[in-house]
C-alpha cells in the first residue's frame, strides 16, 4: 500500500495567521475531492510550520479543522524544515514501507527535489496524486483553444481530468501541467496540446526580454499575424538563450516551454535562481513565477469588474467634477505628507531605527535577509496601533517562511473591499559588490545592504500613511461603505510571489474586491525633471478587467490635478502598457479584478526619457539619494489615497 504525504501551505490549503494569533487554513480547489478519493490510503503531512511559539500545535489544530478526519495517523504527521532530505527520510521510516512506496505531494519544486533524493515519488499538485502512485509522469503542456471554444469550456474539461493550468497567455493559449491521460482528455474535447518537458522538480516562469527584436525582411510583406508570430518566436529564443547562458554551471539547466507574452516560458529546476537573471535594459518585473491553480480559468473577479465598469464613478460626486470631496482631500493632505513619508521610509530603509527608541537599524528588506521578518513585525504593530484587523498571509519561498501583511478596516454590511497596496521587500541585485580582495562578486541577499527607499519603501510608506489617513477620518466620524484593506506584499522582487499567493487565495475564498490601487516606486525624480506620474492599467488578461482597470486609472488621473496642477499624467493602458504583467497589480488582473499600479516616470512612455530613480535595485537606493524626492512622492500618494478612499465610500 502507498503512503501519501502532503505539504500543507499552498498545496493543501492557503494559510494565514489571524489577528488573535491562531492559524486559519482554507482548502485549495480540488484538494478535498482528491483526499476523499484516497480515503483508504494512509495519509500524512510533511510541512514546516515556522518557528513561532506553539506553531506546531496551532497548525495541527487548524489542519484538523480544515480537513476533519482525513489525517488521523499522528505518527505520519511530520513538522520541520524541508531544506534537506532528513524530514523525508523520517517520513519514509514512519510509513513502515519502502521509500518507493511513499509519495510526496508538494507545490514547491525544491522540496520535491529533496523528496526524490530520499527515494520518494513526487507530485507537483494533489490532482496528480494517482499519477505518482502509478508512476506516470506529469508534463508541461501548452493548450491551444480553437475558435468556437472558450476558456470556460477548457476549465470544465480540465477540472474533470489530470490537468492544472498555470498561466493564461490569451483566450487562445494556456500553459498547464497535465499527464498523458489529461492530454488525451483535452484532445478528445477539441483542444490542441503541445507536450513539452516533464515537470518533476521544476517550476514554471515567464521570462520577458525587453530588448528590441528585428524581424527579418522576409516578413515585410507577410500578414500582421505572421509578423507577430515571427517576432514572438525570435524574442522567446533570445530570452531563453540569454537566461540559459547566465545560468551555466548548475548541475541541471532550464528548458524552454515555448513563446510567452513578451518573452519565453521556462521550466527551472530546483536550486537554479532564475529570478536573479537580468537581461541588459531589463524593465521592472521581467520575471514572473507561475503557480498551478485549477480555478485559474474561472477569473472570479470578472463579475465585480463588470459591475465597476458599468458604474465607474460610484463613490464620487457625480453632480460636480467627479473628484473626491473637499473634506477627503483636506484629510489626505493633512496626513499623507512629505514628513510622514520621510519618517516611514527612514525607518524601513535603515536611516533611522526601525522602532523609535530602540537601537536596531535594518540593512535590507530582501526576502532572503533576516531583517525582512523584523520589518514585517514592525508593520504589523503599526497597523495594530491604528485599530485595524491585522493578518499575516503565510507562504514559503526557498525554504523561508514569509508573510504578506494585511490590515483591514471592516464595514458591517459591506459587499466588497478596496485594496491599497505596495510591496514591502527590496533587492540590490543590480549593485556592484567586491570581496575582501577588491574583486567583483555576486550580490548576497542574505547579508548585503538593500535599503530600497524608493523600491518599494516609498510605496510601503504611502500605504502606511493612507492607513493613518483612514484612521483620522474614522475618528472624525466618517465611515466608508466598503471594507478598506492595506496590503503589503512580500517577495515581489522574486517574480511577484507574494501577491500571486495572496490573489490566488483570495480567489479560492470567493473574495469580493472592487479595485486594487498599487503604488510601486513613487519617490524617484531626477533633479530638474518635470514631475510626472505613470498610471498603469494595461492587462495581458482579456475581458471585463480591461475596461474596469482603465476606469480605475481614470479616477486617479482626474484626482492628480486636484492635488498638484503641474503634474503630467501618463495613463498607460492596453497591450502597449510597458508594466502589463510586471507588478503586483498583475496578480489581480490574472483573477479578473480591476487593478492599477501607480509609479514615478519609470518606463519613459511615448519614447521619452524615464526620469525616475537611477539607483534601481542598487545599494544606492536610499532616502539620501539625490533622486529621492518625498514631496514628489507625497503628491502621488495623496492622489492615490484620496481616490481609493473615495472609491471606498468616504
Amino acid at each position: 500500500m502507498t503512503t501519501l504525504f502532503f505539504d500543507i501551505g499552498a498545496t493543501l490549503a492557503d494559510g494565514r495567521l489571524e489577528a488573535d494569533g491562531s492559524w486559519l487554513l482554507r482548502p485549495r480547489p480540488r484538494v478535498t475531492q482528491v483526499l476523499d478519493a484516497f480515503a483508504g490510503e494512509p495519509k500524512g503531512i510533511i510541512s514546516n510550520p515556522g518557528t513561532e511559539q506553539d506553531a506546531v500545535a496551532q497548525i495541527t489544530e487548524a489542519l484538523h479543522e480544515a480537513f476533519p478526519g482525513r489525517f488521523p495517523d499522528d505518527h505520519l504527521i511530520h513538522f520541520g524544515p524541508k531544506n534537506s532530505r532528513t524530514i523525508f527520510d523520517d517520513a519514509v521510516a514512519s510509513s513502515d514501507g519502502a521509500a518507493d512506496d511513499c509519495v510526496f505531494v508538494g507545490e514547491d519544486h525544491d522540496e520535491r527535489a529533496f523528496a526524490r533524493t530520499a527515494g520518494m515519488r513526487v507530485a507537483p499538485h494533489p490532482v496528480f496524486t494517482r499519477a505518482a502512485i502509478e508512476n506516470r509522469p506529469v508534463f508541461w503542456t501548452r493548450i491551444d483553444v480553437p475558435e468556437g471554444q472558450t476558456l470556460g469550456a477548457l476549465e470544465s474539461v480540465a477540472n474533470g481530468t489530470e490537468a492544472v493550468p498555470v498561466h493564461v497567455a490569451s483566450p487562445r493559449l494556456v500553459l498547464a501541467m497535465a499527464t498523458a491521460l489529461g492530454v488525451e482528455t483535452l484532445q478528445q474535447a477539441g483542444f490542441t496540446t503541445d507536450v513539452r518537458a516533464q515537470v518533476e522538480d521544476t517550476a514554471a516562469f515567464l521570462v520577458r526580454d525587453d530588448r528590441s527584436v528585428p524581424v527579418p525582411e522576409a516578413f515585410a510583406g507577410a500578414s500582421e499575424g505572421s509578423r507577430k508570430a515571427a517576432e514572438g518566436a525570435m524574442r522567446a529564443a533570445a530570452a531563453f538563450c540569454f537566461a540559459s547562458g547566465e545560468l551555466t554551471g548548475y548541475p541541471r539547466q532550464i528548458s524552454s516551454l515555448g513563446p510567452a507574452p513578451g518573452g519565453v516560458y521556462v521550466a527551472s529546476p530546483a536550486g537554479v535562481p532564475i529570478e536573479e537573471v537580468h537581461t541588459q535594459g531589463a524593465k521592472p518585473g521581467h520575471t514572473e513565477r507561475l503557480l498551478p491553480d485549477p480555478a485559474l480559468l474561472s477569473r472570479p473577479g470578472e463579475t465585480q469588474a463588470e459591475e465597476f465598469a458599468a458604474a465607474p464613478s460610484a463613490g464620487f460626486d457625480e453632480t460636480g467634477d467627479g473628484l473626491p470631496s473637499p473634506e477627503t482631500l483636506a484629510a489626505v493632505r493633512a496626513t499623507v505628507t512629505p514628513e510622514a513619508l520621510r519618517t516611514h521610509v527612514a525607518r524601513i530603509s535603515g536611516v533611522e531605527p526601525l522602532v523609535p527608541g530602540e537601537p536596531l537599524r535594518i540593512r535590507s528588506r530582501d526576502a532572503a535577509h533576516a531583517d525582512n521578518g523584523l520589518v514585517v513585525d514592525a508593520l504589523v504593530r503599526h497597523f495594530q496601533d491604528l485599530g485595524l484587523v491585522v493578518r499575516r498571509h503565510a507562504f514559503r519561498w526557498r525554504g523561508r517562511q514569509l508573510f504578506n501583511v494585511e490590515a483591514e478596516h471592516r464595514v458591517e454590511g459591506a459587499e466588497s473591499a478596496v485594496l491599497i497596496t505596495g510591496h514591502l521587500d527590496s533587492t540590490a541585485q543590480s549593485g556592484h559588490f567586491v570581496d575582501a580582495n577588491g574583486d567583483p562578486r555576486p550580490y548576497d541577499p542574505s547579508v548585503d545592504p538593500a535599503p530600497g527607499a524608493d523600491d518599494d519603501g516609498s510605496g510601503t510608506a504611502a500605504v502606511m500613511a493612507a492607513a493613518e489617513c483612514l484612521h483620522a477620518l474614522v475618528a472624525a466620524g466618517r465611515a466608508p461603505t466598503r471594507h478598506v484593506r492595506f496590503v503589503l506584499f512580500n517577495a515581489e522582487e522574486q517574480a511577484l510571489v507574494g501577491s500571486k499567493r495572496y490573489a490566488r487565495a483570495a480567489a479560492a475564498a470567493d473574495d469580493r474586491i472592487a479595485g486594487v490601487f498599487q503604488m510601486d516606486m513613487i519617490a524617484g525624480l531626477q533633479d530638474g525633471s518635470p514631475p510626472a506620474v505613470e498610471i498603469h492599467a494595461g492587462s495581458s488578461v482579456p475581458g471585463p478587467v480591461v475596461a474596469a482597470s482603465d476606469a480605475l486609472g481614470d479616477l486617479v488621473a482626474r484626482t492628480v490635478p486636484a492635488i498638484a496642477s503641474d503634474f503630467e499624467v501618463q495613463q498607460l493602458t492596453g497591450a502597449g502598457d510597458p508594466a502589463s504583467g510586471r507588478s503586483d497589480h498583475a496578480s489581480f488582473h490574472e483573477r479578473g479584478w480591476a487593478a492599477i499600479t501607480v509609479s514615478e516616470n519609470l518606463f519613459g512612455p511615448d519614447g521619452g526619457p524615464a526620469t525616475g530613480t537611477r539607483q534601481y535595485h542598487t545599494p544606492g537606493d536610499t532616502l539620501l539619494d539625490e533622486d529621492h524626492d518625498t514631496q514628489y512622492a507625497a503628491t502621488i500618494a495623496c492622489s492615490v489615497t484620496a481616490t481609493a478612499l473615495t472609491f471606498a465610500g468616504l
